[in-house]
């Protein structure tokens, strides 16, 4: 067996074998980045694009009726949703069969898990993230004490994750909510689940979109002007209306700092 000074050896001459990309001076690094940024926005225009034709995806109704175990007891799938109209439903293994149990949730689906952003920003875009699993709700409250996670969720206890697709393999259903009747509008399993966790990697999965008025979206759909939502994840319910200072901020990014300054020069006691 290798010791470790013959480990770190060994890692020593695996990076000198490494054949790296060439060393050049400031102005041609910049210049092959500016090269490179050229693609890098196309690639986001694609992204963008694609995010629009999600959002035209035809629906297809939820005519069962599911039934899910949540910390408060039975759940249906409307209850999911906690009254509002989107819900992104992550079906994660965590039950007895999968590697791991019953100390941890699979690997990936906690990996997944640990890199979901705060969820009042998705609620604030009137969109429920929610998780469900076949461990009873006594193990999920624990692991989700254990590893510090506050998403919803759930016990499934029927053939839910048969019927969408997501009893052999983890998968993101999404779906919208309008009045008592549910909707299947787009699901996503494999690597596209890898880059998901910001608030805009679940947005641009949903029929509503970011709903901002930039995006490409079909007529009559929600939308207000980019960043002036944007709040504190513990401010939306004290403050649903756009502060005047982040407004000011926005609107005259260069003026709002004169003035900014202009304030902190007329505080100063110095000399």
């Amino acid at each position: 067996m290798a010791t470790d000074k013959e480990k770190e050896m060994e890692n020593a001459a695996a990076h000198t074998a490494m054949k790296t990309p060439p060393i050049v001076s400031p102005q041609e690094w910049e210049a092959a980045l500016q090269k490179l940024l050229v693609k890098e926005k196309e690639l986001t225009r694609a992204r963008d694009a694609m995010a629009a034709q999600r959002r035209r995806m035809p629906w297809m109704a939820v005519e069962k009726k599911y039934e899910f175990e949540g910390p408060s007891g039975k759940a249906s799938l409307l209850d999911l949703f906690e009254g509002r109209r989107q819900l992104i439903l992550y079906r994660a293994f965590f039950e007895p069969g999968v590697f791991g149990w019953p100390g941890h949730a699979c690997r990936g689906c906690s990996m997944l898990a640990d890199q979901v952003s705060h969820l009042a920003h998705l609620n604030a875009r009137d969109t429920t993230l929610a998780y469900a699993s076949r461990a009873p709700q006594a193990d999920i409250q624990r692991l989700k004490a254990q590893m510090n996670w506050n998403i919803p969720w759930y016990t499934l206890t029927d053939t839910f994750d048969v019927d969408f697709g997501v009893d052999q393999w983890h998968g993101h259903n999404i779906f919208f909510r309008d009045g008592d009747k549910a909707f299947r509008t787009y699901f996503i399993n494999n690597r596209g689940d890898e880059a998901i966790g910001t608030v805009w990697s679940f947005l641009d999965l949903t029929p509503l979109g970011r709903q901002e008025t930039w995006e490409d979206s079909p007529e009559g759909y929600p939308q207000t002007p980019p960043y002036r939502w944007w709040n504190w994840h513990d401010n939306y319910d004290a403050e649903p209306s756009p502060h005047p200072l982040w407004i000011d901020i926005l609107t005259d990014p260069e003026g709002a700092a004169a003035r900014r300054r202009a304030e902190e020069e007329k505080g100063c006691k110095c000399g």
